[in-house]
C-alpha cells in the first residue's frame, strides 16, 4: 500500500501556529530553525532503494515535462501570499498514481537556506494515456515568513513521480529551476506641462523594488533605465537615453521638447527583480 508519510515542514502563514513565544518574535523569513527537507521515503514510503535523492532506475517512472507558475518567475511583494501550481508530466508502464514536489533554495536540500512544501497531501493526476499523466501540486508563498533579500534569485524544485502500481517511483532534487523575485516599482512625471517647442522638459521617476527584510519597498539604485518616448500617433516607444538610478532609486534626466507624446521610463529587470515599464505621462508641446 501507498503511504505518504507526515512530513514536518510548515510553510507560509501556517508557520506561526507553529512557533511560540520568542520564536514567533523572530525577524521576517527563515531566520526560525530550519525545517528537515522532505525525502522520498518520507514521501512515499515505497518499496525501491534510493540511491541518494537523484535516484532513478530503468524501471522508475520518467519525468518528461516540468513547469512552474505558468512558466513565468515568480513576484512578491511585501505582504501578498502567492500560490504556485507545478505541473509535473512523467510516465510508466502501469501509469502514474503520485507526484511531489517542493522549492528550494541553496547547495543542497539538507543545507538549504530555506524550503517550501505543498499544499496538498497527494498530487492531482490527470491521464493523457495509460502511461502517461500530468500531476498538479500548489505551493503558497508569504514573503513576510518565507522570505528575506537574501533568497531572491534562483530557486530549485523538487519533481517526484510513483507509480500508479507502487512499483517504484523517481526522485529528483534538481529537477527543474525557478526563479522568485522581488515586485518593482517605477513611476515617471513630466514637467513642465505644457512646455514650448525647444524648451527643456524635466522627466524625473523612482525605482524601488521590495524589500523582504523590512516589509517595505526601497529605492533600487544604480541600476540602468531606459527613458523612452513615444510621439502622439506613433504605434511604439522609442530610447531616447539611459540613466543610472540614485539615491533611493531616483530617476533624472532632461530633454529638449520637439512635439507632443508619452514619456515613460522602462527597466529590463535583474536575476531578483522583474523587467517594468512605469505608465506613460503625456506631455503637450505648444
Amino acid at each position: 500500500m501507498r503511504i505518504r508519510a507526515t512530513v514536518a515542514v510548515v510553510s507560509g502563514a501556517l508557520a506561526l501556529s507553529a512557533l511560540t513565544g520568542a520564536a514567533a518574535q523572530a525577524a521576517p523569513g527563515p531566520d526560525r530553525e530550519r525545517p528537515a527537507p522532505p525525502t522520498a521515503q518520507s514521501v512515499f514510503g515505497g518499496k525501491a532503494t534510493v540511491k541518494g535523492q537523484g535516484f532513478k532506475a530503468a524501471a522508475a517512472p520518467k519525468v518528461s515535462k516540468v513547469t512552474v507558475n505558468g512558466g513565468k518567475d515568480i513576484v512578491l511583494g511585501t505582504t501578498k501570499l502567492k500560490t504556485v501550481t507545478v505541473s509535473i508530466t512523467a510516465s510508466h508502464a502501469s501509469g502514474i498514481g503520485d507526484a511531489y514536489t517542493y522549492l528550494w533554495h541553496g547547495s543542497t536540500p539538507e543545507t538549504a537556506d530555506w524550503l517550501i512544501v505543498p499544499n496538498e497531501e497527494y498530487a492531482s493526476c490527470k491521464a493523457s494515456s495509460a502511461t502517461t499523466s500530468t500531476c498538479k501540486l500548489t505551493v503558497t508563498i508569504d514573503p513576510q515568513w518565507d522570505l528575506v533579500n537574501d533568497l531572491a534569485g534562483s530557486w530549485n524544485v523538487v519533481t517526484a513521480a510513483q507509480a500508479a502500481d507502487e512499483s517504484d517511483f523517481v526522485w529528483n532534487d534538481k529537477g527543474a529551476k525557478t526563479r522568485v523575485q522581488r515586485a518593482s516599482r517605477l513611476d515617471v512625471n513630466a514637467t513642465p506641462e505644457p512646455v514650448k517647442k525647444g524648451k527643456t522638459l524635466t522627466v524625473k521617476g523612482t525605482l524601488s523594488r521590495a524589500n523582504w527584510d523590512t516589509w517595505k519597498y526601497a529605492g533600487y539604485t544604480k541600476q540602468s533605465v531606459k527613458l523612452q518616448f513615444k510621439k502622439k500617433g506613433a504605434a511604439s516607444y522609442k530610447t531616447v537615453k539611459t540613466v543610472k538610478s540614485g539615491t533611493k532609486g531616483a530617476l533624472k534626466t532632461t530633454v529638449k521638447a520637439a512635439s507632443d507624446g508619452y514619456w515613460r521610463w522602462s527597466f529590463a529587470g535583474t536575476s531578483t527583480t522583474p523587467a517594468i515599464n512605469s505608465t506613460a505621462d503625456y506631455v503637450d508641446v505648444k
